[in-house]
């Protein structure tokens, strides 16, 4: 089955800006950001799923907004689209989102559907869909940093089905992220939990018997103090060019947590990452060999404490404030090897692991469920899109 193809432009609504890029020049810089006000979308609210991130936001002052950014504004319902830096990236304002307008970053595009034409999950999905990125990625301009314009966006050619066809589209694939969404939330609520539990347990000291405890020099009896490096080896990842790589389950890390995977790995679990250059502060845990690539750095060595009680060290020690880069944040893996550590009594790491481990167990069967919906969805989406599967 085919479908009449049309610029994208004739499905944009039919009101003034509705398909807008980020503003010129000095009309938004950083400079302007406060600590509330009217929220700026960047690339670090465009997230892996279908909406906008709202943990991450700058403000702009309403007078900035009344200003200089009415033309710049993005609502509930608009696709928002980056067209410097991270191309391909794609996401949703949520109907529920937590603010009524925002600003469209100078990184950014947004689209607003005109909702008798087009279905605003059902484009979502078709810019998301892997053949459409490689797309946008052959349009971009090579010099300097990687773009497209509002131009390119406006004339891209989109298929255009009915509009129930459309809605029945996205609500297939809807529920399989609606599926992967919920299983996210469980895992950061798992993750939460861990996390407080070390903070109370080795940050605030308030582990089980600590009641009884005798207190020697400010800690535990039994309990010392030392550096990092007397409790965990840290260790450069490994080169694997994307075009090395081979299909395969093994997951690869970078400096931002699994970038993809390959057929064979380099450590084995369980393997504890974090970034070291480009990104640097998330930790991430696998409990599968894997392969940590030369932007991240992964445990070599844990010397007399379990995997779980290494996570969340280098958690807690927000490894982001030692950046050591003037222009790429970098990471010094002997800067993080001195810093102080305390190494708790034996007893008390294994309750602790004992009860973590439980934690992160659910965690990573729920990301491998997360991996084969994902898979079973971006099999099914160029299908549904190109109308080999009925709907």
């Amino acid at each position: 089955m085919s479908w009449p193809i049309q610029r994208f432009a004739t499905l944009a609504a039919d009101t003034r800006n509705a398909l807008v890029g980020g503003p010129f020049g000095s009309k938004l810089t950083t400079r302007d950001y406060v600590d509330e006000g009217v929220p700026v979308i960047r690339g670090a609210n465009m997230s892996n799923g279908r909406f906008i991130l709202e943990d991450d936001f700058v403000f702009v002052t309403d007078e900035k907004k009344r200003k200089d950014l009415q033309s710049n504004l993005a609502r509930p319902g608009d696709l928002i689209f980056t067209q410097r830096g991270t191309l391909g990236q794609v996401a949703i304002i949520p109907d529920d989102a937590s603010f009524s307008e925002f600003v469209v970053s100078q990184s950014q595009m947004k689209a607003t559907l005109d909702p008798e034409k087009a279905d605003t999950a059902f484009y979502y999905y078709f810019f998301s869909s892997q053949n459409v990125v490689d797309t946008i990625l052959n349009m971009t301009s090579s010099s300097g940093v990687p773009h497209i314009n509002l131009g390119t966006l406006k004339d891209f050619e989109v298929p255009v089905p009915p509009l129930p066809t459309q809605q029945r589209i996205a609500g297939i694939l809807s529920a399989y992220d609606d599926l992967i969404e919920n299983n996210r939330r469980r895992i950061w609520l798992l993750e939460q939990a861990a996390r407080l539990l070390y903070r109370e347990w080795f940050v605030h000291l308030c582990f089980p018997g600590h009641e009884t405890t005798k207190i020697v020099d400010g800690l535990p009896e039994g309990w010392s103090r030392c550096a990092v490096e007397d409790l965990l080896v840290l260790q450069r990842g490994f080169d694997l060019p994307v075009g090395d790589r081979k299909e395969g389950d093994v997951p690869v890390y970078g400096s931002t947590g699994i970038v993809g995977y390959h057929n064979e790995p380099k450590v084995p679990a369980p393997a504890i990452i974090t970034g070291r250059s480009g990104s640097l502060g998330q930790v991430a845990i696998s409990d599968t060999p894997c392969w940590p690539l030369n932007t991240a750095l992964w445990v070599k060595e844990l010397k007399g404490i379990p995997a779980t009680l290494g996570y969340f060290l280098l958690v807690s020690l927000e490894l982001e404030k030692y950046n050591g880069g003037a222009s790429v944040p970098t990471l010094d893996r002997k800067v993080v090897h001195r810093l102080p550590a305390v190494r708790p009594y034996s007893d008390v790491a294994d309750q602790f692991d004992a009860i973590a481990s439980k934690s992160f167990q659910t965690i990573a069967k729920l990301r491998t469920y997360n991996l084969q919906l994902t898979r079973a969805r971006d099999l099914l989406l160029p299908r549904l899109m190109d109308g080999r599967i009925p709907v």
